[in-house]
């Protein structure tokens, strides 16, 4: 697997098309980083590590509001072949701050704007909105 991110993010965006309350992923300190962000801001309810044929792995919660996934829109930044790193003045708003950049920075993964508050910059690897 070239995209361990975008897997899990796509894993995601299927769930939530099929109207799936759980879905499971591989295991990987970087997805369960980007796992606690997305639950902090609210968007997914959580996850809780699990073991699918002897490998680690991670059932993610989804959440629904009125029937309709909370996560409208969600989108690889940063790609194995196209590297994005941004300081930070230049981490975008998304959605004129309605959604959340998640941001891979030397002091951990965090969103947009905590990144801001720390003044620290780093790989933008996907919005949410």
């Amino acid at each position: 697997m070239n995209d361990p991110i975008g897997d899990m993010l796509t894993r995601i965006r299927n769930g939530q098309m099929r109207g799936k309350s759980v879905v499971a992923t591989p295991a990987s300190k970087l997805r369960g980083w980007v796992l606690d962000v997305l639950a902090d801001e609210g968007y997914i309810r959580g996850y809780e590590k699990s073991e699918v044929n002897g490998h680690p792995g991670f059932e993610i919660s989804l959440k629904y509001y009125e029937g309709a996934p909370v996560i409208r829109e969600l989108k690889r930044v940063s790609k194995p072949g196209r590297r994005v790193y941004l300081s930070v003045n230049d981490i975008p708003v998304v959605r004129q701050g309605l959604g959340v950049s998640i941001v891979s920075t030397p002091r951990g993964v965090m969103s947009d704007a905590a990144a801001r508050s720390n003044n620290v910059g780093g790989e933008v690897l996907c919005t949410v909105f």
